[in-house]
């Protein structure tokens, strides 16, 4: 017996080792099919190359599972997954083992796909995937315009952004040069330049078209229907309703209960219920203007139409009958001027009446005019024509002013543009286009001196300055400083004086203005210096101390239209850079440092002082001809071609204060007396019409103007009639020279 438990005993120790045998040669074989698998994977699993940090990973842990991480099923075949260990060499489930063979040519097509990987890393790489050298993020690159810097990296520090050496000049050699300039952009992320591609140019394209971005893409393809339109018999459940939504919610009772328990209490105001019975009614008209209620009022119905008469009759007397004369007469008449819109008939009885044939035209005509006559009641306003006439002084109440021809200065032979009157009143200057200057005593209207200066004269002005006695003469390009000596031996010393040279300094206008003596027969003659300008020079103007001269020269194509000159130190300036306009005059303030220049539609005042514009007037005129500024410096008349005077306040406002249309043809000049309050204007009517301009020194109190006198005496030669016209200093006598080479005193 013990010697059959001792067996047993043995036996079963056997049959354990046994146990313990397989289960260890089965754990082994397990972890070599992991190992193997693991291997395969690593072979067969080209897309998810393990990187330095995995393998590390791999390394350090332990545990089986963290081997694998679902990558058991990639790449791998069903005869390699059951593969045996290489130890053991035996086969489990009848599957056979690959041989070193097959393992070898495994790794070698496993290293050649590596290298083939390598080589065309970036050759499907898209331009979603480019490489962004900006890793700032997403974020609107205008937030850093106006800093050096693009952002932050991960270590805080700046990214500065990249240094563009790039101007104006080098862009646009690279729009004439580069092919590729058009389908260059920049981007702001990067700060490179991006050459787009031809899809990338088509996409764009077709964008700014408005058509989808894939061309493949059929916009008109039918639609699919998710659910058929076929109404099912049945409901998709067939569940019952349930029990709560037959019965009143207990949750809602609760919520009711509390809103009327506060309502009760004050807690809630329920809404007020308006009043229908006031409010519905307003008036219409409350919110109108008063003036248009009074247009309502003064409506007048529309009248009724005329009943007819007996020339409408179906049998009308035989008086209203036409003959055929008639008959002829109104066939020929236009319908708006025919007495009678039909011709009369008779019938001989109602029977045989026929329709109305323009029934339905007097119809229309009625609607018309049933609502576009205006019909409104007028108040009558009785008022006698003579307080409809301002009350103007009489002419005798404003004497002294000219009324008479007095003397008639002859001797060119040519019209007269311009005349001038000394400082004193007792010498006379006229120019003409016969090419002389003469110089005339005024009371005895004789011919003191004759000036030969090769040219038409195209202005004169005597030197304003009663302690000096010159005259300059504009002709062609060329203004002429004439000593007429006609004064006291004091005045002529002091005049000579005034033209010798001094120390003559550089201007401005050097290159344009040239400076130069008079020389042998031209000082004889009194001319003393020549200013040589570019252009042809049609008006000077004197300043009032006698010292500076202002030259026009009118062209559209140079800003060099007006020059002053300083005789004393014989320099000259160009005072505008560029000329708004075409100049026709220029006149210098009387007391103040400002300047008149008139173009052909407004006259601009500049202050020489600040040397800048201070007042623009505009004269409403189409052409301005000339312009004179009166004695006090607050006020200015200028005459233009069509017919107009226009008097300016310059302190009431920058539009004509009042417009003179007496003339009827145009205004070719315009004066002020010194000392009196009259005004006069030439043209080429052949008239001079003086006006009488007081002006008060009451702000409030507008100018009286009242025109007193009409003079003629010059005759109009090839559409010319007076072409200058001034006065004289101290008396109130007027000049005017016309086309009929005459010079007129009226006094």
């Amino acid at each position: 017996m013990e010697e059959s438990s001792g067996n047993m005993r043995s036996g079963d120790q056997g049959g354990q080792m046994k146990k313990v045998r397989e289960k260890s040669t089965k754990k082994r074989r397990n972890e070599d099919e992991k190992d193997e698998e693991r291997d395969r994977d690593e072979i067969f699993n080209f897309n998810n190359k393990p990187t330095e940090e995995d393998e590390e990973e791999e390394d350090l842990s332990d545990s089986e599972d963290s081997v694998y991480s679902g990558l058991e099923d990639s790449g791998s075949d069903d005869d390699d997954e059951d593969g045996s260990d290489d130890e053991d060499g035996s086969a489990e489930e009848g599957q056979s083992q690959p041989t070193e063979e097959k393992k070898a040519a495994a790794q070698g097509e496993t290293l050649n796909r590596e290298e083939k990987r390598k080589e065309d890393e970036y050759q499907q790489d898209s331009s979603d995937e480019e490489d962004i050298r900006n890793t700032v993020g997403n974020i609107p690159m205008e937030w850093y315009k106006d800093f050096p810097h693009i952002g932050y990296n991960l270590d805080g520090k700046k990214i500065y952004k990249p240094i563009r050496n790039k101007d104006e000049l080098d862009d646009f050699l690279d729009k004439m040069e580069n092919p590729d300039y058009w389908r260059t952009i920049h981007d702001k992320q990067t700060g490179s330049d991006i050459v787009l591609s031809e899809e990338q140019v088509e996409l764009v394209n077709r964008l700014q078209r408005g058509q989808f971005g894939d061309v493949n893409f059929n916009e008109y393809q039918p639609s699919v229907e998710f659910f058929s339109s076929d109404v099912m018999l049945h409901p998709v459940t067939n569940r019952p309703a349930d029990k709560r939504s037959f019965i009143p919610s207990l949750i809602e009772k609760e919520k009711v209960s509390k809103l009327v328990h506060a309502i009760k209490m004050g807690w809630i105001k329920p809404r007020k219920v308006e009043d229908d019975s006031r409010g519905r009614f307003y008036d219409l008209w409350a919110s109108e203007d008063s003036s248009i209620l009074a247009k309502h009022r003064m409506h007048l119905p529309a009248p009724k139409i005329p009943l007819p008469g007996h020339q409408e009759s179906y049998n009308p007397p035989p008086e209203y009958l036409f003959t055929e004369e008639e008959k002829a007469l109104w066939e020929q008449q236009d319908p708006s001027d025919r007495k009678l819109p039909f011709v009369p008939r008779k019938f001989s009885n109602l029977r045989h009446v026929p329709a109305f044939s323009r029934f339905i035209h007097e119809r229309f005509e009625r609607c018309l005019d049933l609502y576009l006559c205006p019909r409104q009641r007028k108040m009558r306003v009785n008022v006698s024509p003579e307080d409809l006439i301002p009350k103007l002084p009489k002419p005798k109440d404003l004497q002294p002013f000219p009324t008479t021809q007095s003397l008639v200065y002859r001797g060119h032979s040519g019209l007269i543009r311009s005349i001038s009157v000394s400082p004193s009143g007792q010498w006379l200057a006229s120019g003409s286009d016969d090419g002389t200057v003469r110089f005339w005593e005024v009371c005895s209207a004789r011919c003191m001196k004759t000036v030969q200066v090769g040219g038409a004269v195209r202005s004169i002005a005597w030197n304003p300055n009663p302690s000096l006695c010159l005259l300059a003469v504009a002709l062609d390009s060329v203004v002429l400083i004439l000593s007429p000596s006609l004064a006291d031996r004091q005045v002529v010393l002091t005049s000579e004086r005034l033209l010798s040279p001094q120390d003559v300094e550089p201007s401005e206008g050097e290159g344009a203005v040239v400076w130069c003596d008079g020389e042998g027969e031209e000082l004889n003659q009194g001319i003393r210096l020549k200013i040589q300008h570019p252009k042809a020079v049609h008006q000077v103007a004197w300043h009032a101390k006698g010292d500076y001269l202002a030259s026009v020269m009118p062209d559209h194509s140079s800003h060099l239209q007006v020059f002053i000159h300083q005789v004393s130190r014989r320099r000259s300036q160009n005072p505008f850079r560029r000329n708004k306009g075409l100049v026709q005059c220029i006149s210098f303030h009387p007391v103040r440092p400002y300047f008149f220049v008139a173009t052909q539609r407004s006259i601009r005042i500049y202050n020489l002082v600040k040397q800048e514009m201070t007042k623009k007037l505009q004269a409403n005129s189409k052409w301005i001809s000339s312009m004179a500024v009166h004695p006090g410096g607050d006020h200015v008349i200028c005459g233009s071609y069509d017919c107009r005077l226009s008097w300016f306040d310059l302190d009431l406002s920058t539009k004509p204060y009042k417009m003179l249309r007496h003339h009827k043809k145009a205004v070719r000049s315009v004066a002020y007396h010194r000392t009196y309050p009259l005004f006069a204007s030439a043209s080429d009517d052949g008239s001079v019409i003086v006006c009488h301009g007081t002006v008060y020194n009451d702000l409030l109190q507008n100018p009286l103007i009242v025109p007193v006198k009409v003079l003629r005496g010059h005759a109009i030669t090839h559409d010319l009639g007076v072409l200058d016209v001034t006065f004289h200093p101290t008396q109130p006598w007027i000049f005017s020279s016309g086309a009929d080479a005459t010079v007129r005193l009226f006094t």
